[in-house]
């Protein structure tokens, strides 16, 4: 079993200790939020000093950070984690960030002689409590090879999308893809009720039909036809509609720097930034079916 530093233990990263330490590894914790720490050391947790006590003498150090700029300012510089580690420690960052920002960080490890692969999941909250991400991870093969014993004891699919920063291609590629498919599967919705077709009809045909996808079969977004979903709870969140938004954001960023036309992924990013802007940001992301208006608009 492994020594393993955590950096970045909210939401997701709690539960994803809680697996790395269930599976036998011992696993050191550092946040900036002392509730996050707390939760962690609920779960296994050992609580670190600081970021040299998180990051030095581990086999292997994980972030589960925000967005670029946290991530960058945890891994670059002469007090980052590239200058802390050895050559023999693995770094896997499970953070969804921004393609040019993975490809630095791993730019300056691999100057470093160290192993990393970038490795966002997929699976929300849900997910991470039952070790059950999707994990698409950017990296040589060696640094995959290396890495899969640790992600499969938080996930069930590992996945390697290429190399370095093709594990975060991948995500926003996916996450673009749900946020449209959320969005039309709400104004199905919409239009059923305006139609006076019951949901639970809707439902019924359209998941056994050609309109069949995991935002209708699994994630209903209205209440009812799926018990498990958000919906059925208030739209308590599994994963937010502010980080379906940022997203939806990093695929626009992309789309325009390689000049690829994307105006469904555009039109979604728009809708969402409405829907949090109303203060709706925190609720799950498919709760914007209660906004979408008669003509398919966020209110």
């Amino acid at each position: 079993m492994s020594n393993i530093g955590f950096i970045g233990v909210g939401k997701m990263g709690a539960p994803m200790v809680g697996n790395l330490v269930s599976a036998g590894h011992t696993v050191t914790v550092f946040d900036v939020s002392s509730h996050a720490l707390e939760e962690a050391k609920k779960r296994g947790g050992r609580i670190a000093k600081n970021l040299t006590d998180v990051a030095s003498s581990k086999e292997v150090v994980i972030t589960m950070l925000p967005a670029g700029p946290e991530v960058k300012a945890i891994y670059l510089g002469p007090k980052g984690i590239t200058s802390i580690v050895d050559s023999a420690t693995l770094l896997i960052d499970c953070s969804t960030i921004d393609v040019q920002s993975s490809e630095v960080i791993h730019s300056s490890a691999r100057s470093a002689g160290i192993d990393m692969v970038d490795a966002p999941v997929s699976g929300g909250v849900s997910g991470a409590e039952a070790g059950g991400l999707t994990f698409m991870v950017g990296g040589t093969e060696a640094a995959y090879n290396n890495a899969f014993p640790i992600l499969s004891d938080m996930g069930k699919a590992i996945i390697h999308a290429g190399k370095e920063g093709r594990g975060q291609a991948a995500k926003i590629c996916n996450n673009m893809l749900l946020g449209i498919s959320m969005i039309a599967v709400s104004e199905a919705f919409a239009l059923a009720d305006a139609l006076g077709l019951s949901r639970q009809t809707l439902f019924d045909i359209s998941s056994k039909a050609t309109g069949r996808c995991w935002a209708l079969n699994d994630y209903c977004p209205v209440p009812g036809p799926v018990p498990n979903s958000p919906a059925n709870r208030n739209y308590e969140p599994g994963f937010t509609a502010s980080m379906m938004l940022k997203d939806l954001a990093l695929s626009q960023l992309a789309a325009d720097a390689f000049r690829v036309k994307t105006e469904l992924g555009s039109d979604a990013e728009a809708l969402y930034s409405k829907f949090c802007k109303a203060g709706n940001g925190e609720l799950d992301f498919s709760a914007i079916f209660t906004t979408v208006g008669k003509e398919g608009e966020v209110k």
